[in-house]
């Protein structure tokens, strides 16, 4: 049997806004913010972020992000609050 082609999670193009963002990252020209106001570029992640971002604002095929998932507290709290007794 032949395996099944996997489909393309991001387009080429897309690709390529990374690839140009982590060249202005190393060069260390690289902003982040509106307009650049929020400072130097500091990590590779941020770099890939901002690159994904820009693709996505461009219209590019880029998976879109992933949503935080929300956890129950009350359960994590009852176990946590146990008092020590006092010998």
């Amino acid at each position: 049997m032949a395996r099944k082609a996997k489909k393309r999670r991001y387009s080429r193009s897309s690709g390529s806004d990374v690839e140009s963002e982590m060249r202005r990252y190393k060069k260390g020209t690289a902003k982040s913010g509106r307009g650049g106001r929020g400072g130097r570029v500091k990590s590779r992640k941020q770099a890939i972020a901002i690159g994904l971002s820009k693709a996505r604002k461009k219209g590019k095929k880029v998976p879109k992000k992933a949503s935080k998932r929300k956890t129950s507290k009350t359960s994590s709290k009852k176990s946590s609050k146990r008092k020590s007794s006092k010998r």
